[in-house]
């Protein structure tokens, strides 16, 4: 296993396998750091996540940096995301007692309520593209709830866990709290099926959330699941043009358009069509492609060779079928220079799939119901952005609109305080807010006559 850096292709470093014996200690740590864990004061728990919080911050720069270096996000965003990893901690120190305190019911007992108890150990298998904040996302409200955890994280951004593991250590967290585990995908069906493991939170792929499924459905265990998008952006025809323009923008590109939640499919108004994909062109032209270590860069590379490879297919095929490349999109190695397609329609791979990387898929509606129509005709349900400037008027599309979320004059996003997922083939389970720490508890009832 190694990690390469995606802007020059040279490798960083080499990473050994657990063999078995290692990999069986380090789940036998996290069950008895559990027995332990379980039974801190609540209080005592949240102020490691505050303690963790801050050695996060103080060590911004050097984590940073090996985002960047691992997997090519531009220098500035990988700092976003590790300010981001503080705000989730600050989040549940601020929250979680009120979201796990015992909830009275009355009934005809003398007394009965129901309470929030911790599972046990966590798998949690996490992508490349956030490699610390969908990790946090996932790790704090488990490990805040009583619960310990283990990382199984993509190969390719191994030193990022490495550091992640050392950062729980450093805050003063029992050894087995959050165990960072170098191991394949053949292990990691075997920690899933561990008597110890007591559930699976997997962000990634709709197959690989498929497959975990599978094995934790044969095994009866609670599994959470995160997975694809091609979520629509939708810019009806009374829309604000610049905010359009701008928010689109960033909805499509941060990342380098490596994200499941991106603006994908921007299904806009016929009589827009021209001024929207003009505005988004400049914008790109603002904007340096270059080395993710650089301060002015906004686009890095794609994380690895093949994943541009992919994208450059779907393009290409694409264009075959009669999309129009209207600006950008050629590759050199890991870099694919950002740019849009229009005259896309229903049946084209960049209209269907899931697109991971720079290219905005332009499609344009004539009106509301057709737009619904368009937005609908995906396997996926993260979410979609509506851009109006009359909510009155489009009040009626909000619910119309099949998906996890919806953000108005917005670009999706995921934020601590509201709850983050999808629907049909991008998962279930709700991560974030009061729903995230309550997705791996036993909610008990007590009932006493």
């Amino acid at each position: 296993m190694n990690s390469i850096n995606p802007f020059d292709l040279k490798e960083i470093r080499r990473w050994s396998l657990l063999d078995h014996t290692e990999m069986q200690m380090k789940i036998e740590t996290a069950n008895s750091a559990f027995q332990t864990w379980s039974g801190f004061d609540l209080r005592a728990r949240l102020y490691l996540i505050s303690a963790l919080k801050n050695i996060l911050l103080e060590e911004k720069e050097k984590l940073s940096r090996n985002i960047s270096l691992e997997m090519g996000k531009p220098i500035t965003q990988s700092r976003a995301e590790i300010e981001k990893c503080a705000l989730i901690c600050d989040y549940y120190v601020e929250h979680a007692e009120d979201q796990l305190q015992d909830e009275p019911i009355e009934t005809s007992a003398t007394r009965s309520w129901v309470s929030y108890e911790p599972l046990g150990v966590i798998l949690g298998i996490m992508p490349w593209n956030f490699p610390f904040w969908q990790v946090f996302r996932f790790a704090i409200p488990a490990i805040a709830a009583g619960n310990t955890c283990l990382l199984k994280h993509a190969p390719n951004v191994q030193q990022c866990a490495h550091d992640m593991e050392e950062l729980f250590l450093e805050a003063g967290f029992p050894d087995g709290v959050f165990t960072n585990l170098t191991i394949s995908i053949e292990q990691t069906e075997k920690v899933l099926r561990h008597p110890f493991v007591k559930g699976v939170s997997l962000t990634g792929s709709t197959r690989a959330g498929a497959a975990v499924a599978t094995v934790a459905g044969s095994e009866i265990k609670k599994s959470l699941l995160e997975l694809g998008g091609n979520n629509a952006f939708i810019v009806m025809p009374d829309a604000d043009l610049d905010v359009a323009i701008e928010r689109g923008f960033l909805g499509r590109y941060l990342n380098t358009g490596q994200s499941c939640i991106a603006a994908k499919r921007f299904i806009v108004h016929e009589s827009l069509e021209h001024e929207f994909v003009d505005g988004l062109i400049q914008k790109i032209r603002e904007h340096k492609v270059g080395n993710p270590t650089d301060e002015q860069t906004f686009f890095g590379p794609l994380a690895r060779l093949d994943l541009a490879e992919t994208l450059m297919k779907q393009i290409k095929d694409s264009i075959g079928e009669g999309a129009v490349l209207k600006y950008g999109l050629e590759q050199c190695d890991c870099f694919v220079s950002p740019g849009i397609l229009t005259d896309v329609r229903p049946g084209m791979r960049v209209f269907d799939e899931e697109t991971f990387g720079p290219v905005a898929a332009v499609t344009t509606f004539k009106n509301a119901e057709q737009a619904i129509a368009l937005t609908n005709q995906t396997i996926y349900g993260l979410g979609n952005s509506l851009i109006t400037s009359d909510l009155e008027k489009h009040r009626w599309m909000f619910e119309k609109l099949r998906g996890g979320s919806l953000f108005v004059n917005d670009f999706v996003a995921s934020d601590p305080r509201l709850p983050f997922g999808g629907t049909d083939k991008s998962g279930y389970g709700r991560e974030l807010a009061e729903n995230g720490i309550k997705e791996f508890v036993n909610t008990k009832t007590y009932f006493v006559r």
